[in-house]
């Protein structure tokens, strides 16, 4: 019996996709944001496609905001899109 990979979705576009298609960014407690390659870095995740049309469809509508709780600087935005 084959096991099936977890879903998550993309706070860009809304799509359902497999883990490993999508990129994790993890916010600590410390409230330091970042792009976990790993997958396993303590902290809150949220799921982007790897496609920086997602990242501005989440960052136009305050997604990765609601999805942390908090409010992100330009600059992390810019830095985010860099690493993508």
């Amino acid at each position: 019996m084959k096991k099936s990979q977890p879903e998550r979705m993309c706070v860009g576009c809304g799509q359902h996709k497999s883990k490993l298609e999508l990129i994790r960014v993890v916010c600590q407690k410390d409230g330091t944001v970042f792009i976990d390659r790993t997958g396993k870095a303590a902290g809150r995740g949220a799921y982007l496609c790897p496609d920086a049309g997602c990242l501005q469809k989440a960052q136009k509508g305050g997604r990765l905001q609601k999805a942390f709780s908090m409010n992100l600087s330009e600059e992390l935005y810019q830095k985010l899109a860099g690493e993508i």
